[in-house]
Formats: C-alpha cells, sequence, structure tokens
C-alpha cells in the first residue's frame, strides 16, 4: 500500500514540477499556456494532498509545507480562473504560482538530499552548507524568475475563460 502511495505521489511531484516549468516559463514569455496550467494546478494540489496520507503519528514539516502549498494553490486557482487575472489577480496568480512551483522544488531538493546517496553523504544531516547552498540557489532562482515573470505577465490583456 505504501510503495503504491509514494509512487504515485512521486509520480504526481515530478508532473507537478515538470509542468510548472513549462507554466512559468510561459509567464516569462507572456502565454498563458492554459492546458499546461491545468495541469500543473491539478497535479500540484494532488500531490501536496496525497502527503497527508502517509502513515505518521505527529506532524512533520513536509505536512506544514503541504499546508502552505494548498493555501497558495488555493489562491492561485482563485485568481486564475474565479477572477480571471483581472487586475492585481494577474500578478497574485504568478506570485502564488511560482510559490507553489517553489515549495514542490524545494521538497524535491530535500529528498534528493535523503535519498541520493552522493547528496546524503554531503549534507547527512541537511544542515551542512552544501544543502544549504542548494536551497539558497533555488530560492534566489526562483525569486528572480517569479519577478520578472510578474514584470513581463502584467502586460497581458485579460481574458476572460
Amino acid at each position: 500500500m505504501i510503495f503504491g502511495l509514494t509512487l504515485v505521489h512521486v509520480a504526481l511531484s515530478l508532473v507537478g514540477i515538470f509542468s510548472g516549468f513549462v507554466v512559468l516559463f510561459g509567464l516569462l514569455a507572456r502565454k498563458h499556456l492554459d492546458g499546461w496550467t491545468a495541469w500543473f494546478l491539478a497535479t500540484t494540489v494532488a500531490t501536496s494532498a496525497t502527503g497527508f496520507f502517509f502513515p505518521v503519528h505527529h506532524i512533520l514539516p513536509s505536512h506544514k509545507v503541504g499546508i502552505i502549498s494548498l493555501v497558495v494553490l488555493a489562491i492561485a486557482i482563485v485568481a486564475r480562473y474565479a477572477k480571471h487575472l483581472a487586475g492585481a489577480w494577474r500578478w497574485i496568480y504568478v506570485v502564488t504560482a511560482s510559490i507553489a512551483l517553489y515549495l514542490n522544488v524545494f521538497v524535491g531538493v530535500v529528498q534528493a538530499f535523503e535519498k541520493v546517496p552522493a547528496l546524503k553523504a554531503a549534507a547527512p544531516t541537511q544542515s551542512e552548507p552544501p544543502f544549504l547552498v542548494a536551497q539558497i540557489v533555488v530560492l534566489l532562482l526562483f525569486v528572480v524568475l517569479t519577478i520578472v515573470a510578474a514584470i513581463k505577465f502584467r502586460n497581458q490583456p485579460v481574458r476572460t475563460a
């Protein structure tokens, strides 16, 4: 049961990350990419939701990230589909979609340092410089991409569904 759940969770995560990067680069190119956006939002919501199905006896940091992700995704979905990116909802969507993707990548980096032997050896407790540098680089990359995407995507005409 756990193995199957893990496979589904990881598959959803990878699809969410891939489709999220397609969406983010679409935003940078001032494109809506409606189908990719739907895939990104759906798989990222599903990734966060399935994370709660693993058996644990107390709340873990991954659960806290999942809760934050679901809140951010709810705002992104409202901005995109209910508010149709009108006015401030355009940049709110860009920022929340980017945060959701960042959180998925953040967890991916954590998992890589836990599961990949070379990375685990470099940062066994995830408090060593290689882990911290990796997370800082990812964070800075997302900050820059989000700012540029918000600037570039803001001048798009409003589209309704």
